[in-house]
């Protein structure tokens, strides 16, 4: 479990076949001591949780399925791609974000970057299934960054990205056109499953 709160801009250092299938080695270079961190801890990766299956100095390595590949922006990453890195939530750590599982719901691309006064307004279309779940000063995690949901309208939401934000994680830097890591609020999901159980 994680909190969406981004604790370092990590870098991709090497891409390499892991296995015979698709799988992929995902070698991310990061700020964190690694000595601390041991392997099998779970890491979330632009929203992804991933494994620690090898560390260095300075490094992390993870496995990524294809199922992975598929179904993430993880598939378009290249050496020198950033990505934002958090650390899984322990017990008695701050809740600063909102409850984000690591299980991403879809990919969905940025249709408008514009500044705001002194803020980044996002304009996000999510896979059109995920609209449902999404509501106006809701939450949700853009490439692992907690969020609130500005506004919703058919097909797209908005969100602002305040200067620390923009500077701390890969969000300051998306164009329209860019593809992002998208995980709807777990409460939104459970009680559109509640209600779906219920026959409504």
């Amino acid at each position: 479990m994680f909190t969406g709160i981004v604790t370092d801009l990590g870098e991709v250092r090497a891409i390499e076949p892991a296995g015979e299938a698709r799988d992929l080695k995902l070698v991310i270079a990061t700020g964190w001591n690694t000595d601390k961190i041991p392997l099998g801890a779970s890491v979330a990766c632009n929203g992804c949780c991933l494994t620690v299956v090898e560390k260095g100095p300075g490094t992390l390595a993870f496995t990524a399925s294809a199922e992975t590949l598929d179904k993430t922006t993880i598939g378009r990453w290249r050496p020198g791609t950033p990505v934002n890195l958090e650390r899984a939530l322990r017990v008695g750590d701050e809740l600063g974000g909102h409850l984000v599982t690591g299980h991403i719901d879809g990919v969905g691309r940025v249709a408008a970057a514009s500044p705001e006064g002194g803020s980044l307004r996002l304009t996000i279309r999510p896979p059109p299934h995920l609209m449902p779940y999404l509501a106006p000063k809701g939450s949700v995690a853009v490439d692992g960054v907690s969020l609130t949901v500005n506004d919703v309208d058919a097909d797209a939401f908005g969100v602002n990205i305040i200067p620390h934000t923009a500077e701390v994680t890969t969000l300051g830097r998306l164009k329209p056109g860019d593809p992002v890591n998208i995980e709807v609020d777990l409460v939104a999901r459970y009680l559109a499953r509640l209600l779906e159980a219920r026959g409504r």
